[in-house]
């Protein structure tokens, strides 16, 4: 199983960035998806989830309104579209795969299978 993450970079406050991460060597489309974030010297925190046809979404209070999460099980993919962004979302992020037959977003990273490598957002004031 591999997870890669690409679209992360530097850009000012209040400008855009789309996160993407292709999946392989699973059933896509049997995973819900996740999306956290590590900044330097703090745990890593929930950003957003999405179910496994799409259909149901969650998001940190941090993000909402701001982020989007999306998916595309016949390309095995899952976008984190971040808009308005701050220096406070300056942070390593990661998407991950949960077989979770229940359904359920889970926000809790441990309830993860699969973690990709990460890529670097940094926001600039």
């Amino acid at each position: 199983v591999q997870l890669v993450e690409s679209g992360g970079g530097l850009v000012q406050a209040g400008g855009s960035l789309r996160l993407s991460c292709i999946a392989s060597g699973l059933t896509f489309s049997a995973y819900t998806m996740g999306w956290f974030r590590q900044a330097p010297g703090k745990e890593r925190e929930f950003v957003a989830a999405i179910g496994r046809s799409g259909g149901n979404t969650a998001y940190a209070d941090s993000v909402k309104g701001r982020f989007t999460i999306s998916r595309d099980n016949a390309k095995n993919t899952v976008y984190l579209q971040m808009n308005s962004l701050k220096p406070e979302d300056t942070a390593v992020y990661y998407c991950a795969a949960d077989f979770n037959g229940a359904g359920t977003l889970e926000i809790n990273p441990f309830k993860y299978n699969y973690w990709g490598q990460g890529t670097q957002v940094t926001v600039s004031s």
